[in-house]
């Protein structure tokens, strides 16, 4: 009886473990390793899951990095981490709430005045809330819409002389394939109507689709300045992203088939943002929207008159906010 199970599970583990580590194969992963030493390269949210991965990856490859989290004790705490095993590169903690638009400007004045240059600027951080909870930034802005967009739209706009100045230089926005269940509703931006549809968490996946577009449009604006943009979906990863979730112990039971099968690593997950950062492989290809490591069609019909009206709404919003502080 026990031999006849061992003869039944041991194979369907050794199926099981085979499907995973094909489904693995097929995420991709950075091979190029060319040195970075002499570049600097930022990132948002850098103390922990892909952020993380992303500035020891960088690291590896010699890069100066500039790590921008909204806690510093924790950037701290992730730096003596990456040198238990990685002695490359430099790594610099600086403090940047995205909440909040005027630590924003302050932070990106400042980077301004102390780095002659910005090789790489990688938009990584988020935040996803449930919509019920009606989370506001500092600003009043939604949560996603502030945090996810606006916060690193007015400080890729700051930086974006720079970028030029250090051409050839990148930048890679952190979205999701999530953006194909968005929507850009000039009337409802910040939620003032609530949220409608059968996704989670409609408020996220609208920031994410206000990504793509935004990716998009800079792509636009920067052609042939020596700026190259993409836009990338890490795929669904094992990170702190959705701890504001509030998921029932037999949700987290009924959820493990698909973690298997479909989850990442924070590592796993960083390997396109890193692709988009450094390959030179993607050159050329500005305005792109990258998934597992190559050019992915999105199902979103992309208007680029939204685009267009996006920048113009989020320049705006920015400028009343910041006159009125």
């Amino acid at each position: 009886m026990v031999l006849g199970i061992v003869y039944v599970i041991v194979p369907v583990v050794v199926v099981l473990g085979i499907v995973r580590k094909y489904r693995e194969y097929t995420w991709g992963k950075c091979t190029d390793f060319n040195s970075l030493e002499g570049k600097v390269v930022l990132v948002t949210g850098a103390n922990s899951g892909i952020g993380k991965e992303t500035v020891k990856g960088l690291a590896i490859r010699k890069a100066r990095v500039i790590m921008a989290c909204r806690n510093l004790s924790a950037a701290k705490a992730v730096i003596e981490d990456i040198r238990k095993n990685v002695a490359t590169g430099e790594l610099i903690p600086m403090k940047l709430d995205l909440s909040s638009l005027r630590s924003v400007k302050s932070f990106a004045e400042e980077v301004l005045k102390d780095f002659p240059n910005i090789h790489v600027l990688i938009n990584n951080a988020g935040v996803s809330v449930p919509v019920t909870e009606s989370k506001k930034t500092e600003d009043g802005f939604e949560i996603h819409f502030g945090v996810n967009h606006l916060g690193h739209f007015l400080l890729t706009d700051i930086l974006l002389e720079k970028l030029k100045k250090s051409s050839p230089s990148r930048v890679v926005v952190v979205s999701s394939t999530l953006h194909q269940s968005g929507v850009i509703d000039f009337d409802n931006l910040n939620g003032e109507k609530g949220f409608t549809g059968k996704v989670r968490n409609p408020g996220y996946c609208n920031s994410k689709l206000a990504n793509a577009y935004f990716c998009q449009e800079l792509a636009r604006r920067t052609a042939d300045t020596g700026v190259e943009v993409f836009a990338v979906c890490p795929g669904f990863c094992y990170t702190g992203l959705f701890r504001y979730s509030k998921v029932k112990w037999y949700q987290k039971v009924l959820f493990l088939p698909i973690a298997f099968f479909f989850m990442r690593s924070a590592a796993q997950g960083s390997q396109t943002v890193l692709h988009c950062a450094v390959s030179d492989s993607v050159l050329g290809t500005s305005g792109q929207f990258y998934r597992d490591c190559k050019p992915y069609k999105s199902t979103h019909n992309f208007d680029p008159e939204v685009g267009v009206k996006l920048w113009e709404v989020s320049e705006n919003l920015i400028s009343k906010t910041l006159q009125t502080k």
